[in-house]
């Protein structure tokens, strides 16, 4: 996992993805009303839900891929200053838009506009990085599928806060839909396979693994995403329903791949972390299964489908990263200020950078928390949504610190 990359450049990302998580999960606490009456299509909502969507998980995502890009595809980032002012642009857009979009909503396409010129700073960073590896892989793939997603997921995004702003641009529920489905399915979905393919082995420590399924997977999954996206559009049923279909395939092609890694692997005791972003992609293909059951029995229910994508975003992608997370702070950490001082002064070993009690205790309160929360939001249980919630909102304050306190270490 080492590469050349200044690591204040990823940990500043990390640091203000953790404040976005605690902030997310508090602004959604204080809206737990109207979470348990099942309306998501609010003002406060879309600021929890962006705080936590764009203000964490893509931070994280962009830390992360300044650190792992250069070690999966062995090529040096671009410009590591600009990434800097990436970081700082976007860091102000996300802020500002998240925030609009709760007080004045009607002014969130100014913030947007800052945050787009952000993400597009970054995805021309990575389309140059990328350009120049030598030798292209899957994992390419992946990581190029995944930017290309993002770029339309921000366009779609650019037109629903232009139309709160100024209206006129087509079905405003077409348009959020393919929003969700490109960002949630398509950027984070993509991005979690291609780099679950280093960091699975890597932390499994396998060996003599085929990867025979990672085409199938990238390709029906990409053609997946094009159905449902044209089923929003041409407002067909039965064309969505291929879509969740082709969608669960490529997931499942995904998942035996990770079987077979995790089957080669010399490492039979898995720390904590790591099983539990293991837990997170059993979690991925059970939504999926869901959605497609879902869609077969033709239930169109906004609160239901609300929740599962809740569930998607919770059990599949926050656990995805909250998991990874906790190993790779530790081992950048732990890399910088460490291994130049192994042999010539006592220093910590790796694992006693990481409280694996604690995290056990943090990631089954993640997981009572969202599977408490969702199933008293279907069930309308007005006092359940909110322990659950409130529940939800204190680990990740909880989580958050603990991740912080590896820096003083």
């Amino acid at each position: 996992m080492q590469s050349n990359t200044n690591i204040k450049l990823p940990l500043a990302f990390i640091l203000y993805a953790l404040a976005a998580l605690v902030i997310s999960q508090f602004v959604l606490f204080a809206n737990n009303d109207v979470l348990a009456m099942g309306q998501f299509r609010i003002p406060d909502i879309w600021m929890g839900a962006h705080f936590l969507l764009l203000g964490y998980a893509i931070m994280i995502a962009m830390g992360a891929m300044y650190q792992l890009v250069p070690v999966a595809l062995l090529a040096p980032i671009w410009n590591q200053t600009f990434g800097f002012i990436q970081y700082i642009i976007t860091a102000i857009g996300v802020t500002a838009f998240s925030i609009m979009l709760g007080v004045a909503p009607d002014k969130a396409l100014y913030g947007g506009i800052i945050a787009i010129i952000g993400i597009i700073m970054f995805i021309v960073q990575m389309i140059i990085t990328i350009s120049r590896q030598e030798k292209k892989n899957m994992m390419t793939g992946f990581v190029l599928g995944a930017i290309s997603c993002f770029f339309l997921t921000i366009a779609a995004g650019f037109m629903l806060a232009w139309n709160l702003s100024n209206g006129g641009i087509s079905s405003h529920g077409t348009i959020l839909s393919t929003h969700i489905t490109l960002g949630v399915a398509g950027w984070f979905t993509l991005l979690i396979f291609g780099f679950s393919y280093k960091l699975v082995p890597m932390f499994s420590l396998s060996h003599g693994y085929s990867m025979k399924w990672a085409k199938p997977a990238f390709m029906t999954y990409i053609v997946g995403l094009a159905i449902l996206i044209s089923s929003f559009w041409l407002d067909a049923a039965l064309i969505a329903t291929i879509g969740w279909f082709v969608l669960m395939t490529g997931f499942f092609f995904f998942v035996l791949d990770i079987r077979e890694i995790l089957n080669k692997r010399i490492k039979k005791k898995l720390d904590k972390p790591f099983s539990f972003s293991l837990i997170a992609i059993f979690n991925g293909l059970g939504v999926h299964i869901l959605a497609f059951i879902f869609s077969i029995s033709g239930i169109q229910t906004t609160s239901v489908w609300g929740w599962l994508i809740f569930l998607y975003v919770m059990a599949w992608i926050i656990f995805s990263i909250l998991g990874y997370l906790y190993k790779i702070v530790p081992f950048l950490w732990w890399t910088h200020k460490y291994s130049n001082k192994i042999g010539n002064e006592k220093v910590p070993t790796l694992k006693e950078m990481i409280d694996e009690k604690n995290s056990v205790i943090l990631f089954t309160l993640f997981i009572i928390s969202t599977a408490g929360l969702t199933v008293s939001g279907l069930l309308y249980i007005n006092i359940l949504v909110f322990i659950f919630q409130g529940l939800l909102a204190v680990t990740s304050l909880l989580y958050a610190l603990s991740i912080i306190r590896v820096l003083t270490k």
